[in-house]
């Protein structure tokens, strides 16, 4: 597992010991990144914005968005094996004056943005088996539409097993669904958000 481009380009990244967390690979990552750099109009890069990371696990979304261009993270994750992979992450490529990273329970935590203009990037990565719990995701998201940017994007990530739908939610609206193997990404944003043509992606 390792960064995939800009400032920190190549470097390895340390993942958690066990089986409770599911790394993204390189390659889902690096599609990922190039469909939300297309979405923010900056292709291969991020606008200078701030990032939140739900379910952190090893920190590696929110380290990618940093590396690309981010201007701060928060990452939230309770797990004591992901958490040390997170530190070390975080250690390790000398971001704590970027990074802060919270030891809680993704699902209560109280979000607060760093500013008043909200977060420009929101990861959602809880256990696939939990967003089977669709009221207990609806709840989240709602909390996080009040919390994103206007121009703000927020991403969800979970198994194609699950069929979960945002199509309940009215103040946010999916901008665009991908396919990485096993997972689903949905990409939802505020209604009044300006829509860009996705990135192709390969």
């Amino acid at each position: 597992m390792r960064v995939i481009a800009g400032r920190f380009r190549g470097r390895s990244l340390t993942a958690p010991h066990g089986h409770t967390t599911r790394p993204i690979t390189d390659r889902a990552k690096e599609s990922l990144f190039n469909v939300l750099g297309g979405r923010f109009g900056e292709p291969g890069s991020l606008p200078d914005l701030d990032v939140l990371d739900l379910f952190a696990g090893s920190g590696a979304l929110g380290i990618e968005a940093l590396s690309r261009g981010a201007r701060s993270g928060l990452f939230v994750e309770k797990d004591r094996a992901a958490l040390s992979a997170l530190r070390q992450n975080v250690a390790a490529l000398k971001l704590s004056q970027e990074a802060r990273i919270i030891a809680e329970n993704a699902w209560t935590l109280p979000i607060r943005p760093p500013t008043a203009q909200g977060f420009g990037l929101v990861f959602v990565d809880p256990p696939y088996r939990e967003v089977t719990q669709t009221e207990r995701v609806d709840a989240l998201l709602m909390t996080l539409s009040r919390n994103v940017a206007e121009d703000g994007l927020i991403v969800l990530r979970h198994g194609i097993e699950t069929s979960y739908s945002p199509c309940g939610l009215q103040t946010l609206q999916c901008v665009d669904e991908r396919r990485f193997g096993s997972m689903r990404i949905l990409l939802l944003a505020r209604p009044n958000r300006p829509q860009n043509p996705p990135a192709a992606v390969e």
